[in-house]
């Protein structure tokens, strides 16, 4: 049984389709920028295509220190 040589291709990663609060529209590859937490009730949350996060200077909350 022989080897791939090639590399794994980005088009096996899944990505997240969902809305884009800066653009105000849905987008692929969102990610999770900012989580709200209200003491009752549900809290908010915002996220932000990849395109969006280069323009704002957007860091993911899982990327954060």
């Amino acid at each position: 049984m022989s080897e791939s040589t090639q590399p794994a291709t980005v088009q096996n990663t899944p990505t997240a389709f969902g809305w884009c609060h800066w653009h105000e529209g849905h987008a692929d590859g969102v990610r999770l920028i900012d989580v709200i937490e209200q003491g009752s009730g549900s809290g908010i949350t915002t996220f932000a295509c990849e395109p969006c996060r280069g323009v704002h200077g957007l860091v993911p909350f899982a990327d954060r220190p």
